[in-house]
């Protein structure tokens, strides 16, 4: 498999899946800076000039939340979905939360352009980032968090979207100090070795 991805970014929720799963892959880092994610050798692999994007043998696979389901069904043992369907349901309930809402607010910050034309509503969106983050971190903290993780003790795929999302609540403008589940959260993320993999591969 060949993972793309750009350091910091949600496509890294997909790296730690892998990891954690136990699953070979080979990570292509796409450099945004200069906008090689909308280039028209990467549009071929995606279309949509985003990442993640993996390269799996039945074809090409995107957005973050079919691969990680993708990388749980190859890997089953590794647990990443809860065998309950209230729990796996709860699990989803997250990862959708942060895929349409949490995400969403953190992308006003620098992609106003999605939504606005004028550079005026791009500072107005911009500025709002900090407020609608924080009341983010109010509902994972009070409706997300069950535990050390989502689920309570069990790490499953919501919490390596979860990880990525919370990693970018300081540059947000967020006091993460404030919310002391999260910080939990990200400290015992960090202590798996999945973490400790793609930090040291300069991911995050």
């Amino acid at each position: 498999m060949q993972l793309y991805y750009a350091p910091r970014t949600i496509s890294v929720a997909v790296a730690i899946a892998l990891e954690e799963a136990g699953l070979d892959y080979e990570a292509i880092q796409l450099d945004f800076a200069s906008g090689e994610q909308t280039k028209s050798a990467y549009k071929q692999i995606n279309p949509k000039g985003r990442v993640p994007a993996l390269v799996v043998d039945g074809g090409i696979l995107t957005e973050t939340g079919a691969l990680l389901e993708f990388i749980a069904a190859m890997a089953p043992k590794a647990g990443l979905v809860p065998a309950d369907p209230i729990m796996a349901a709860r699990m989803r309930e997250v990862m959708y939360y942060l895929a349409s809402t949490m995400h969403v607010n953190h992308a006003h910050k620098l992609r106003g352009a999605r939504w606005a034309d004028k550079k005026s509503s791009w500072k107005d969106m911009t500025a709002k980032v900090a407020q609608t983050m924080a009341a983010s971190c109010d509902y994972i903290c009070s409706n997300g968090l069950r535990g050390p993780f989502v689920l309570g003790e069990a790490f499953s795929l919501a919490d390596a979207y979860l990880y990525v999302v919370c990693s970018w609540l300081e540059g947000d403008g967020v006091d993460i100090a404030a919310y002391p589940k999260i910080v939990a959260f990200r400290e015992a993320a960090e202590a798996r070795a999945s973490l400790k993999a793609v930090r040291a591969a300069g991911m995050l």
